[in-house]
């Protein structure tokens, strides 16, 4: 059988961050379910399908098969067989991913795609969903969270050192608003399931956060070595 650590969060929280180190210290597969909903946008857009035409997007998400796998210790998004890392991260994919992330079809395809990927693989899943929709009966469900402004400075330290000037304030106004759609849209919104373990990060190290986790994995199986 496959062992599940499932982490949830809103934006910023620092989920992939701590679940890429927590599946290296596990030898278990990383999924970043943000990448596949990037990879169904991106055959979208090779099949030239209009991301607004919902019920062609729903029809067609239905023909995507897509999947993770390391390849030479990195971590390998496959759309329908091919490595498809290097289209995911554009603007304009971003840009389609998050209008076709909302459709029901989408997500129910996706949906499926990630359980087959957790029942075959020791894995590391992080979402907004993941404990209480993908993987209800994971293992282990940590609920990651940090305050708005705390999400926002790392966000704002991250696109500074990248020579990106950006707005502190407006940074923190959109993780708001963000917050605010996730946890009330209509389809698996953002909440911690009722077993999830709550870990507030805003003034943890992720090597704390990580090693939080990896105690309450202990308690869970305690003969999982990492």
């Amino acid at each position: 059988m496959s062992y599940q650590i499932a982490i949830d969060g809103p934006a910023g929280a620092g989920k992939s961050t701590i679940a890429k180190k927590l599946a290296k210290a596990k030898k278990f597969i990383y999924v970043d379910t943000g990448a596949m909903y990037r990879a169904m946008a991106y055959y979208m857009l090779q099949n030239h399908i209009d991301p607004q035409n919902a019920d062609a997007v729903a029809e067609k998400s239905q023909c995507a098969d897509i999947t993770i796998q390391y390849e030479k210790g990195e971590q390998a998004v496959l759309l329908n067989g091919e490595n498809v890392n290097a289209f995911l991260r554009t603007e304009e994919v971003g840009n389609i991913a998050s209008v076709t992330s909302q459709n029901p079809r989408v997500r129910e395809r996706l949906t499926v795609l990630q359980k087959e990927l957790a029942a075959k693989n020791n894995v590391v899943m992080d979402g907004r969903d993941i404990g209480t929709c993908v993987l209800p009966n994971a293992d282990v469900k940590i609920y990651l969270t940090a305050s708005p402004a705390v999400r926002a400075k790392r966000r704002y330290d991250e696109l500074t050192a990248k020579g990106e000037e950006c707005d502190l304030q407006k940074i923190e106004a959109d993780i708001i608003k963000r917050d605010e759609q996730d946890m009330n849209r209509e389809i698996a919104p953002l909440k911690q399931a009722e077993d999830a373990v709550l870990i507030d990060s805003s003034y943890m190290t992720i090597d704390q956060v990580v090693e939080e986790i990896l105690a309450v994995s202990r308690k869970s199986m305690p003969d999982m070595g990492e």
